[in-house]
């Protein structure tokens, strides 16, 4: 259900500033399990190819500006679907089938975009929020050798990371209790329950138009973060960007390099003043930041 509570400065997105005929259209992807998903192209000349994941609650669409910023400068074809679970018409919104999912549903895409591009394109991925932290998960795994930088905007890693506020800054609600039960419960290999809702975002009816996704199996929201963001960021093993405003209100910006340096070398903490969690993703300083690091490492390969 759309909340009345106020979390993030909205109004920094919505109404969007673009309309949707500016976008590119969503187009399908076969997953393995032959599920259809949808994603957007914004085409640049270049062999750059950057998928660039969304955040939690949201779908592709409020990405427009960074994208098309970093595809109209020629710094990368850019990518970025609607998880499965999210968008104007998922098949379950708020859910998927187990943990892993989403990062195999990353893959798909990786290997659908390689037949039509070539195996040896130089591939991104990154995410901003929830997004962030899928895109994390996916470069601590086996997987990660399919990549080749990973950029990380805000990014959710864990609830008791030292940047992640309390409830995320008011932005959602989680059912501690029931999460730990299933915490256990998969522990012990039990998994029958995950589909339970255990995470509810706080979006004021305001901003509600029947796209968003409100509420969080307990499999959803663990597959959108590491298992342990800090053998995550071990594992990964390609250059990281991060990016967060100072005035962030579900991360504390302050605790960034505590939380990732101690595990992560080759990575670059950038910071904006006075930037919201929101307003991260539409300006211009960010992504010009974003634009210069990826040349920067692409033409050292």
């Amino acid at each position: 259900m759309p909340s009345e509570k106020t979390s993030f400065n909205f109004a920094e997105l919505f109404p969007l500033r673009y309309q949707a005929h500016d976008m590119p259209p969503l187009r399908p992807y076969q997953a393995r399990d032959g599920a259809t998903l949808y994603v957007r192209h914004y085409k640049a000349d270049t062999q750059v190819q950057l998928i660039l994941l969304h955040g939690g609650a949201a779908h592709s669409a409020y990405l427009y500006e960074l994208a098309h910023y970093l595809s109209q400068h020629q710094i990368a074809n850019v990518y970025t679907p609607d998880l499965r679970g999210h968008g104007p018409n998922p098949v379950r919104r708020g859910d998927i089938d187990y943990i892993d999912q989403l990062e195999h549903d990353v893959a798909d895409l990786i290997g659908h975009l390689q037949t039509q591009v070539g195996e040896d394109a130089y591939f991104i991925i990154g995410g901003h929020a929830s997004g962030g932290g899928l895109a994390l998960r996916f470069a601590g795994t086996e997987q990660g050798q399919l990549i080749h930088q990973v950029l990380l905007l805000a990014p959710y890693l864990d609830y008791n990371a030292p940047m992640t506020k309390k409830e995320a800054g008011g932005w959602l609600s989680a059912n501690s209790r029931k999460i730990t039960a299933l915490k256990l419960l998969n522990g012990l290999g039990i998994s029958a329950y995950n589909d339970a809702k255990v995470l509810n975002f706080n979006l004021p009816a305001t901003y509600c138009d029947g796209t968003e996704t409100l509420a969080y199996s307990y499999r959803l929201m663990a597959g959108l973060h590491p298992a342990n963001y800090k053998e995550s960021l071990l594992n990964t093993k390609v250059p990281l960007l991060v990016l967060v405003g100072t005035d962030d209100e579900s991360l504390d910006a302050s605790e960034f390099e505590t939380g990732i340096l101690p595990f992560k070398s080759a990575v670059k903490i950038a910071y904006f003043n006075g930037l919201t969690h929101l307003g991260l993703v539409s300006s211009e300083p960010v992504m010009k930041e974003a634009a210069n690091w990826i040349k920067q490492h692409q033409e050292t390969t």
